[in-house]
């Protein structure tokens, strides 16, 4: 029995003997902070070690098929966004429909004549001598006043986005107010006298001047009253596109008392006669 304890002893101060010598060892390396009090390493030391001796992990560079994958999804992103787009145009305006809207007034020869054009004032709720009949017609590009072609009707509804009287009603007040703008309403005026003119004619009869004048004008310049006055008493039967054209300038730029006219100046004799006409008749 005594000799299993010594046994017993001698193996366990082996065992301490061993532990001691791999300390010392250690020491001797530098290593002992890797190594707890009983001998084991410690967690986080263990990981201090391995980041140590495993060098950081590089990004893996991109490679050519990355560069083809993502061309391809941003080439998909594209059409799809334009498929979009397609679809809502489509949902805006349908030139099917705008077709069969037209043949709601044309009778003959892919033409809305005068009986056509008055249905069609009477369905968008606008008088024929309405300005906003003008700036519409401008918008189509007619060619001839109480008439719009298919052509005309396809291309200027189109770029209206109109193919339905309800749409067309919606966008009345949109085609008011162009004619807010200085360089638009130069444009339409002197698209009016083209339009409103006979095309066998190089002139305006005065009638259709006096009306169009009105339409354009009436509104906005002080002294139409009076030159529409100067015009019925006057001598002249037709007006001219420089004369027609000239009255949009001095209805601008010359004042109510007509003191900065330049009697010298390169305006047509039809101004000159007017406004010797108005001084005479306000002296009178």
């Amino acid at each position: 029995m005594h000799a299993f304890s010594f046994l017993l002893l001698h193996t366990h101060l082996s065992t301490l003997a061993g532990i001691h010598k791999i300390y010392h060892t250690l020491h001797r390396l530098n290593l002992t902070e890797d190594v707890g009090h009983n001998g084991h390493s410690t967690g986080t030391d263990s990981a201090s070690c391995c980041s140590r001796a495993m060098p950081p992990r590089k990004k893996r560079r991109p490679t050519a098929g990355d560069d083809l994958s993502a061309k391809k999804s941003r080439q998909d992103s594209v059409f799809r966004k334009h498929e979009a787009q397609q679809i809502r145009e489509e949902e805006t305006f349908s030139s099917k429909r705008c077709l069969e809207w037209f043949y709601e007034y044309a009778v003959r020869d892919d033409v809305v004549g005068p009986e056509g054009m008055e249905k069609f004032c009477e369905d968008i709720g606008v008088e024929p001598e309405n300005v906003v009949m003008l700036v519409l017609a401008w918008k189509l590009d007619a060619q001839s006043m109480g008439y719009f072609t298919l052509q005309e009707w396809l291309k200027g509804m189109g770029s209206l986005q109109c193919d339905s009287t309800e749409r067309l009603r919606n966008s009345l007040d949109y085609l008011r107010s162009v004619l807010n703008n200085t360089s638009n309403f130069k444009l339409i005026y002197r698209y009016a006298f083209d339009f409103a003119r006979e095309k066998d004619q190089r002139s305006l009869d005065l009638n259709t001047a006096k009306c169009m004048l009105g339409l354009l004008l009436g509104k906005t310049w002080s002294l139409f009253p009076v030159f529409n006055q100067f015009l019925e008493q006057s001598k002249y039967k037709v007006i001219n596109k420089d004369q027609w054209c000239n009255v949009l300038e001095f209805s601008r730029t010359i004042n109510l008392e007509l003191s900065n006219y330049d009697e010298d100046g390169a305006w047509p004799v039809l101004l000159d006669e007017f406004v010797e006409w108005y001084k005479e008749r306000e002296m009178s």
